[in-house]
């Protein structure tokens, strides 16, 4: 795949998937604005795989404000010249508590970041992608959107909420040349996964009937496929990317 003329955005740039959907999207010859809230982390990254600084544009963005959504679209355009592909991967989890213990701003912040965040990333990068008539969403969901979690009840409503989304906005913008999919992971390897124990491993790699977590580089696979021009004929889907936990 190679989308040399197009830019791409992606939040939550600076994490784990983040840094594997940017480094995917490089090699496959994309323009990409390195997106995140950690401006330091934005920019060390960008700074590591880009140091000419020709391809990645870091800024830093808060996604539960529209303002600064709005500011990351207008610098984007200016820089590049228009938004091609958006991946809203920005994301938080809240500290694990049953509902009826759930700190409201916990319940709140969580729906702020994961489900408006896609929301707002989504309103203000449409009209520019819709003006050209081609554009590529991708939603970064997750499997417990699908399936529910025991805790953190709020993480499993905002991702279920996003699934929602993808399938309206797919429907509004479809023949207007933009299709919006949405991404499932089950559990995905990153920094904090070291911090864990093998017995508390083992407990996340048996939900998974592949028997193993999943590589941040198999979602940036997926994702790099879902804003090709390849992908040309799937809209309003919810790609599964969780090792077979969706089969339970």
């Amino acid at each position: 795949m190679n989308d040399t003329r197009r830019t791409a955005i992606v939040t939550g740039a600076a994490g784990s998937i983040g840094t594997a959907i940017v480094t995917r999207m490089l090699s496959d010859g994309l323009a990409v604005v390195v997106a995140d809230i950690d401006e330091v982390g934005a920019r060390d990254l960008a700074q590591r795989l880009d140091p000419s600084g020709e391809r990645l544009l870091p800024l830093a963005v808060d996604v539960a404000d529209y303002g600064s959504v709005e500011r990351m679209t207008a610098e984007t355009t200016r820089w590049a010249g228009g938004v091609d592909v958006l991946v809203n991967n920005a994301g938080i989890g809240e500290p694990m508590s049953p509902v009826w213990e759930m700190p409201l701003s916990d319940w709140d912040r969580t729906l702020a970041i994961d489900l408006t965040g896609v929301f707002y990333c989504t309103r203000s990068a449409l009209p520019v992608m819709l003006e050209r008539g081609w554009g590529r969403i991708v939603n970064i969901a997750s499997i417990a959107g699908k399936e529910g979690k025991h805790n953190p009840a709020a993480y499993s409503a905002a991702k279920a909420g996003v699934i929602g989304f993808t399938k309206s906005v797919a429907f509004e913008v479809a023949p207007k040349g933009v299709l919006v999919n949405a991404i499932t992971p089950g559990s995905i390897s990153s920094q904090n996964w070291a911090k864990l124990s093998e017995a508390e491993l083992d407990a996340y790699r048996v939900r998974h009937p592949v028997g193993r977590i999943g590589e941040p580089e198999e979602v940036a696979a997926l994702v790099a496929w879902l804003s090709s021009d390849e992908c040309s004929f799937s809209t309003g889907a919810v790609f599964d990317i969780s090792g077979g936990r969706a089969s339970h």
